[in-house]
């Protein structure tokens, strides 16, 4: 009898799992939290959202496990499976998403790699450097990555001091790809992740939809409206001077015409 691999369960429930913690999954621990939280009550109505959710990063594939031959062609080369709630839907089998080729690359798995996979991604890609790589694919780059390249003679390219030394100081990671006696040189950083700014309103309102104020907010209502009535207050028309003072051309330095 083999024994059984123990799975850590890394969350409290599959309920829990989301677009973000879904990347650091293995395909054992979701199938160890799926097995053991499907029996729950009302599971089955939750089954598609997570399932679309798992798609994110896993390849998802139903199989009918009464079919000696689809079971025989999951059980090897990294599938991993669980039941449905539904058996008349099978089992499913999960095996993880490999980023092979720069065209597997999308807008969501860019966040979930590093610089240097990246550039390992870049260098696979014939050795054309960053000017053949699609325009749609250096968007999803861009989306995650800060990148800039420059070309120097290759006996250059490690000056001291130069933009190589400089970029590497930095924190970029750099991919150096040889165009005869010239270098170009491919520099990628991962981008610091933008914070959400929140706008935390203190308003309240009642039943029917008006604003509720403070008392203090009233009381300062008022002192802006005792300013505005006071006569002493300095304002631009109260500054104003009645008639303006003209000067003789003479006061300015002009000669009176006779």
């Amino acid at each position: 009898m083999t024994k059984k691999k123990k799975i850590d369960l890394v969350l409290d429930s599959i309920l829990d799992l989301n677009t973000n913690n879904v990347w650091t999954m293995t395909e054992e621990q979701i199938a160890g939290l799926w097995e053991r939280d499907r029996q729950q009550e009302d599971f089955a109505s939750s089954e598609e959202k997570l399932l679309n959710v798992i798609r994110l990063c896993f390849e998802v594939v139903h199989y009918n496990p009464n079919d000696e031959r689809e079971a025989k062609k999951y059980e090897k080369d990294g599938w991993v499976h669980f039941s449905r709630c539904d058996e008349r839907k099978g089992r499913v089998a999960l095996r993880r998403k490999y980023i092979q080729r720069i065209t597997d690359l999308s807008y969501e798995n860019v966040k979930h790699i590093t610089a240097a996979m990246l550039l390992e991604l870049i260098d696979r890609n014939f050795g054309g450097g960053w000017d053949s790589i699609p325009l749609s694919i250096k968007d999803i780059i861009e989306s995650s990555f800060e990148i800039s390249t420059t070309q120097l003679p290759t006996s250059r390219i490690h000056a001291k001091g130069g933009t190589l030394e400089r970029k590497v100081e930095q924190g970029f990671e750099v991919l150096e790809i040889e165009k005869g006696t010239w270098t170009e040189a491919i520099f990628a950083k991962k981008k610091e992740p933008l914070q959400k700014l929140r706008c935390n309103s203190d308003s309240r309102y009642d039943e029917d939809g008006n604003l509720i104020q403070d008392e203090n907010e009233d009381e300062d209502l008022e002192d802006n409206d005792a300013l505005d009535n006071d006569e002493d207050n300095d304002t631009f028309y109260s500054s104003f001077a009645e008639e303006a003072v003209v000067k003789e051309e003479t006061e300015e330095g002009f000669p009176l015409e006779d």
